[in-house]
């Protein structure tokens, strides 16, 4: 069986944010964590059919992570790729901000292609841990819509936010 398609190939800018920090990875990582809590999409259903109420469910994670991000996957590279003779360590969250998503996908369902959020910590040759992530805004910028433009600029806050609240100062890219 074969299916008829339409092909359109967009462009959009993307500006990756890399912040060089001072801090200690293991200390980095662990407050990361600690202020953004984990919730997978399972967990989240679960809790979601124990009410079915959107609007508890976005409350509930506000009270349990003040930025309104939850960790849905983690990602240890480097332990598999030590073995390829990398000495760098190196973890890679996906951040979901539901309450933001939700209204993205309404308008049009492709932005999930950038929600999760990806956050990446590592080590280099130098000291302390750096970090890197796409300013949300500059992808969903692209997508020619205001709304939707408008949650990234929100996403934008909302890691500047979660920045601040891991002792880091805000970039300028995630100004409010």
């Amino acid at each position: 069986m074969t299916y008829a398609m339409t092909e359109t190939l967009d462009e959009h800018p993307a500006q990756r944010l890399t912040l060089a920090t001072s801090a200690h990875f293991d200390g980095l990582v662990a407050a990361l964590e600690q202020a953004v809590p984990a919730l997978s999409d399972p967990e989240a259903l679960r809790r979601l059919a124990e009410d079915g109420d959107w609007a508890a469910f976005v409350r509930g994670l506000a009270w349990e992570s003040p930025s309104g991000f939850v960790r849905v996957a983690t990602s240890r590279p480097s332990d598999l790729l030590q073995h390829a003779g990398s000495r760098s360590s190196c973890i890679v969250w996906s951040l979901a901000h539901h309450a933001i998503a939700a209204r993205m996908i309404r308008h049009d369902p492709s932005t999930m292609l950038h929600s999760p959020l990806r956050l990446a910590a590592y080590t280099t040759g130098s000291p302390g841990t750096t970090l890197s992530l796409e300013v949300p805004s500059s992808s969903l910028g692209g997508f020619g819509l205001a709304k939707i433009a408008q949650a990234g600029a929100e996403l934008d806050r909302a890691l500047g936010d979660l920045l601040e609240d891991l002792g880091l100062p805000r970039p300028a890219a995630l100004r409010r």
